[in-house]
């Protein structure tokens, strides 16, 4: 990390192993976001790259360090006048993701999912992906429910056809900022997918690895509901570098809920997080807060299976009506307290992918008798 002196480096590391990094609970040190760090001049500097989108809070992360590194009045004899932090963000990238040349560019893939209909998956995957964007990051949605596709609506494209480069790949569309494949842009509306599963399969595949995504920090994967074949074949031939759940909180939505985590920890894709859809509705008229579908169900499935509850989002009539007008959210409402529940939501998770990375690249250690 550093070739300073020793006094240097007793000087400077505990306080940088003090200033903890707000979405991920650990220190900066220990999850090797510093890099480059030089004394000289009377100088400290040093240069910080978080996991995920963090524009947000990097000035608070900076004038953390900063005051931190303030508290050295000398080091070797030297007095320290002056602190330097330069901060940024970068993606951390699927190691996996090289077995497939055609998606070299893509560093993560992120399937969202649930074990039943009409949670609110769609929706929330397009707020996710808009969110991401929405904070500085290169983002990507694939709709991968091939028989009721609805990215292309929820996004406001239409069925507009995709350019194609070479007669061999197709250009993705592109409406605020992402860029989104969808069986809908290759069929009229009114045409039904009567496939069996193999051909359902197969048009996935042709979907994510005949697109060119060019150069994406995240692409999103829309699930179909369920635990069948298109969501098998992603998970076991595609690699997804996690999962996002999405469940509303009464117990049949929980159980299948389940379903999708138990279908992910057997194909070994980390679940990132739980996202509770619809979890209370707040009466327009009078204000008052009712848990219609029940209370706290998210969460104690996050802590069952050892994740964590990314949210909880309301049961809000303007998130169903963003959506239908082809203009989610986070786009047409970005001052919202919803919109900012989900871009926190994004945050968490992609910090916790970045947190998954790290975790799955620290080295084994083996002690043996040999």
């Amino acid at each position: 990390m550093s070739d300073m002196s020793n006094a240097a480096q007793d000087a400077i590391f505990p306080l940088l192993d003090s200033v903890i990094d707000p979405l991920s609970q650990r220190s900066l040190l220990s999850l090797d976001a510093v890099s480059d760090i030089q004394f000289a001049h009377n100088k400290i500097s040093l240069s910080v790259t978080l996991g995920y989108p963090s524009e947000s809070i990097q000035q608070e992360i900076s004038e953390k360090l900063w005051v931190a590194l303030n508290t050295i009045d000398t080091i070797d004899g030297e007095s320290v006048d002056k602190v330097s932090i330069d901060i940024g963000w970068q993606a951390p990238k699927n190691v996996n993701i090289e077995e497939q040349p055609l998606l070299n560019d893509v560093r993560n893939i992120i399937a969202v999912a649930s074990g039943k209909g009409g949670v609110g998956k769609s929706t929330t995957s397009v707020n996710l992906a808009l969110a991401l964007a929405k904070l500085g990051a290169k983002v990507g949605i694939l709709d991968a429910d091939i028989y009721g596709p609805s990215q292309a609506m929820l996004l406001g494209i239409g069925t507009k056809r995709p350019e194609v480069r070479e007669q061999k790949y197709m250009l993705p569309n592109e409406a605020y900022g992402v860029k989104s494949m969808s069986m809908a842009y290759l069929v009229t509306e009114q045409t039904p997918m009567v496939w069996r599963g193999p051909m359902a399969t197969g048009a996935l595949q042709q979907l994510l690895f005949q697109t060119d995504w060019q150069d994406l920090d995240y692409l999103f994967v829309d699930m179909p509901p369920g635990t069948g074949d298109i969501q098998l074949t992603l998970s076991q031939k595609v690699p997804v570098s996690g999962a996002v759940v999405v469940t509303t909180p009464q117990d049949i939505a929980l159980l299948d809920a389940k379903k999708a985590i138990e279908m992910f920890n057997k194909v070994n894709v980390p679940i990132m997080g739980v996202v509770e859809n619809m979890a209370v509705h707040q009466c327009s008229q009078c204000g008052h807060s009712e848990h219609i579908f029940g209370e706290g169900g998210g969460e104690r499935i996050a802590k069952d299976y050892g994740t964590q509850l990314l949210g909880a989002l309301p049961l809000a009539l303007s998130i169903r009506e963003d959506a239908d007008s082809g203009k989610p959210s986070v786009v047409a409402d970005p001052d919202s307290a919803i919109s900012q529940q989900y871009i926190d939501i994004a945050q968490k998770a992609a910090a916790a992918l970045w947190l998954q990375h790290m975790d799955s690249s620290a080295p084994v250690i083996t002690i043996s008798d040999d």
